[in-house]
């Protein structure tokens, strides 16, 4: 009887996996039917889940409409940017959080964890006013900038993620580098950064696809289409009044690729980083 149960608990939990997961895979299953369709068969009702005829064209026309060519050189300019100042300034902040001793760190530690509770919209028009009166807008400095003082996007939560990592290696080796000698900046380079590639992977993958996929930062910054990112570009093929389905579906799955890509080679380090800095508080 024991057993039973047990089969059928597993067997409801393995269905309900499965039913989540077939909900989750749809709407790029959509995508991915839709960027091989012309206009006239994406909304055909019913749907039709294999193109009739596959609509290539679509791919050669989405790329050659938008210059994606230099819209991609811009999003990785601001991704190398961003990615390297906030794994240094969100790494640097944590190691002091946890590897050195100083009054108030974890009173002040748990006031910078309010931060995560305060929406993006409340810092929205200070921020833009700020950046104006300094004359930034139309640059790529109040989207790369901030990410150099641990401020870009989830800066809090990026320094939790690495104060928890450093809390499970052992003190005893910041201990035994200092009597040889090491300074603190020699311990966080030489002892504890070498020991942390798992969750350097998960900020990494973190910070990259919020760079990769932010809309509403280079949509309140840039106006020049010469400075345009991915997700801006994606928004040219749709207007007031029509929308070139067609082409959007094409360009925004030939964009998601290299996230899925990204995803897959480094998914052991990714899964291996979240669980561990979770193991002590």
């Amino acid at each position: 009887m024991i057993r039973e149960g047990s089969l059928v608990r597993r067997t409801a939990v393995w269905i309900l996996l499965a039913a989540g997961g077939l909900i989750m895979v749809t709407p790029f299953a959509w995508l991915v039917r839709s960027a091989f369709m012309d206009d006239n068969q994406i909304f055909v009702s019913p749907p039709q889940w294999i193109p009739r005829p596959f609509a290539w064209a679509n791919f050669s026309g989405a790329l050659s409409s938008q210059p994606f060519a230099r819209y991609f050189l811009n999003t990785m300019i601001i991704e190398v940017l961003v990615v390297t100042g906030t794994v240094l300034t969100c790494a640097l902040a944590a190691f002091s959080f946890s590897r050195l001793r100083w009054r108030g760190r974890n009173l002040i530690f748990g006031l910078l964890l309010t931060g995560v509770m305060l929406p993006y919209a409340v810092t929205l028009i200070p921020t833009f006013v700020m950046w104006g009166s300094v004359g930034a807008l139309d640059t790529f400095i109040p989207l790369t900038v901030p990410a150099w003082f641990a401020g870009a996007g989830g800066g809090v939560f990026n320094i939790f993620l690495f104060r928890q990592f450093f809390l499970t290696i052992p003190y005893e080796l910041d201990e035994a580098a200092y009597i040889d000698g090491a300074t603190p900046w020699k311990v966080f380079w030489a002892v504890i950064m070498p020991l942390s590639k798992p969750v350097v992977v998960v900020v990494v993958i973190f910070t990259f696809i919020g760079v990769w996929n932010d809309f509403l930062g280079p949509l309140l910054y840039l106006t020049s289409d010469s400075k345009f990112t991915l997700a801006l570009g994606l928004a040219g093929f749709q207007s007031t009044y029509t929308a070139q389905w067609g082409f959007l579906m094409a360009a925004s799955l030939v964009v998601i690729l290299p996230i899925i890509l990204i995803f897959f080679v480094l998914q052991r380090y990714f899964v291996e980083g979240v669980t561990l800095t979770g193991v002590k508080g």
